[in-house]
């Protein structure tokens, strides 16, 4: 899988091929302790990155449990 932040902060999350096989196939996803260990801490490496990508407004958005999330429609095709 594949994160690509854009230039107005917004992300594309890319699966390969085969990663979309084994999602069609398995339904779920599988992580052993260490390679969710792994997992996380690259989780933690790009969120660190997306936050010094956003604007000010953004960067200080927090949500918890009882935020409601408004999705909108995008552009994938913009950089």
């Amino acid at each position: 899988m594949n994160f690509r932040q854009k230039k107005d902060g917004s992300c594309v999350l890319h699966f390969s091929e085969e990663e979309i096989k084994i999602i069609q196939n398995k339904k779920s996803i599988h992580f052993t302790a260490e390679g969710l260990r792994h997992f996380g801490n690259v989780l933690m490496k790009i969120i660190m990155e997306f936050n010094n990508n956003f604007e000010n407004n953004v960067s200080k958005l927090s949500t918890d449990a009882d935020s409601i999330i408004q999705g909108k429609d995008v552009d994938d095709n913009k950089s």
